[in-house]
């Protein structure tokens, strides 16, 4: 006979027995949930080519905590579109398929992985990173004065072939290395740290040490990716606007954008004692719902010394051709000072801008040339909803309001400018250019565009006589470039 407490404690074992019965019951239909889950997410990627993102080491144990936030993160990696998933819409649809979360490995944090024209992680302790490049290949024809003695016709060069790598670190600190390929060379276009930091009164302070651009002038320091034409108006090469090594300092609030700093020289010309002190001011405000922009920059560069040589010329607005038209020659110089002025808007459809510069040269025991160069362009585009970016002192990318792949065409803009170089002064005789230019620029995508160019150069006391001793004659250029960047 059983006693009362006897009778207590098998009906409490029955009971117990039978929660356990039930946890077994629901642990295997949670496992038999998992294995469907990850059925799905096997197929999405076998479908897709997608990876499948795992968060832990232990999905199985993640999953068992929290099974569906599990799916929910893995399938974000995979397009949303996958028939093969009929699932994996109704699980991802809140999340944008070009985003996944991934956890780092040591602390624990997550870690956003964005597609920009290409991957970028980016930690929430500070750590980001972005491989990143572009291509530009350019063609096109050329004709000059057949007694010339120069090469004409077609031409064509890799233009640009770059890859990079850029982030930042905790504490403010930011790096990019970028190297050109173009024209079988391997040339470093960018090498730098920065160190950025808060100010009061809403102001920001960037410190960049490196290789990298110097300031002078709206068209140099906005990029090739984003310039209206092939290539910059002709000042900006004759006069040897290029990268430096050197240390500056960016100052931005509001409006207001201040840049300077000390150069050394590019980093392929080194070692040499040249150097140069370059800066920039800008103000930007809007007006209504136009983008203004105002700005000035000044240039001093002290060459190696006494004896020192310099020269100035371009070529005829392509650069595939080796042949310069507008030529200083050689000259002995010890010093020279650069001032720039520049001025554009941007009001819908519609942008202008223009710059002037001067550039002056010491020479020991002779007269100091004074040389000029400067241009004048507009565009407009004629895809509604359209309009050039800018950003930070420069033109910045477009972004099509219906680009080709979302049921649009892209945007279509159409540019004219007139550009004029001269470096003809005392008793320096090195000619005039100006150049009267029209381009038409497709851009498909943020990231893909072609632009068809047409230039024609008058030239005055040209380098290359014809046979009759003309050296006032005209060039044409007509020039496409492909280009895409991530």
């Amino acid at each position: 006979m059983l006693l009362p407490n006897q009778v207590m404690a098998a009906g409490d074992d029955a009971a117990i027995q039978a929660q356990l019965a039930e946890m077994r019951a629901q642990m295997q239909a949670m496992q038999s949930r998992i294995d469907t889950l990850e059925d799905q997410l096997e197929a999405a990627q076998a479908n897709t080519g997608a990876p499948v993102v795992v968060t832990s080491s232990n999905a199985a144990a993640q999953a068992n905590a929290n099974a569906p936030a599990v799916a929910t993160t893995a399938i974000e990696a995979a397009p949303s579109s996958n028939a093969a998933t009929p699932s994996a819409p109704s699980l991802a649809s809140s999340t944008p398929a070009t985003t996944a979360q991934l956890v780092d490995a040591k602390t624990g944090a997550p870690v956003k992985v964005s597609w920009k024209g290409a991957p970028q992680f980016e930690s929430e302790d500070g750590f980001s990173f972005k491989l990143g490049g572009r291509l530009n290949v350019d063609a096109g024809f050329t004709s000059f004065p057949g007694s010339t003695g120069r090469r004409d016709g077609f031409g064509s060069e890799v233009r640009r072939a770059r890859l990079r790598v850029q982030g930042t670190v905790p504490g403010g600190f930011g790096y990019k290395l970028e190297t050109d390929f173009a024209a079988n060379d391997v040339t470093v276009t960018d090498a730098f740290l920065s160190y950025e930091s808060k100010l009061g009164a809403g102001g920001n302070l960037e410190i960049i040490a490196g290789q990298h651009n110097t300031f002078q002038g709206l068209e140099e320091l906005t990029s090739s990716l984003n310039t209206s034409f092939i290539e910059r108006a002709a000042f900006t090469d004759a006069f040897g606007f290029e990268r430096r090594l050197g240390l500056s300092g960016i100052y931005t609030n509001g409006d207001l954008l201040l840049q300077g700093g000390v150069f050394s020289d590019n980093i392929q010309a080194l070692s040499n004692r040249n150097f140069s002190l370059d800066g920039r001011a800008v103000y930007a405000p809007k007006l209504g719902d136009a983008q203004l922009h105002f700005g000035g920059s000044l240039h001093y560069a002290k060459l190696a010394g006494v004896g020192s040589v310099t020269r100035y010329r371009q070529r005829p607005f392509e650069h595939w051709s080796s042949d310069r038209f507008v030529d200083t020659g050689a000259f002995l110089a010890d010093s020279e000072l650069g001032i720039g002025g520049e001025a554009a808007m941007i009001a819908g459809r519609f942008h202008v801008s223009g710059e002037t510069y001067v550039q002056k040269v010491s020479r020991p025991g002779f007269a100091d040339p004074t040389f000029f160069g400067g241009s004048l362009e507009a565009g407009y585009f004629l895809t509604k909803g359209d309009k050039r970016g800018y950003k930070a002192g420069t033109f910045d990318r477009v972004k099509p309001a219906n680009p080709v792949g979302s049921g649009g065409i892209g945007a279509v803009q159409i540019n004219g400018r007139y550009e004029y170089l001269d470096l003809t002064d005392a008793g320096i005789i090195g000619g005039t250019q100006a150049g009267y230019e029209l381009s038409l620029i497709w851009t498909q995508t943020a990231y893909t565009r072609v632009m068809l160019n047409y230039a024609r150069l008058q030239y005055k006391d040209a380098a290359y006589p014809t046979a009759s001793g003309d050296t006032s004659y005209g060039v044409d250029v007509v020039a496409v470039r492909g280009q895409v960047d991530f």
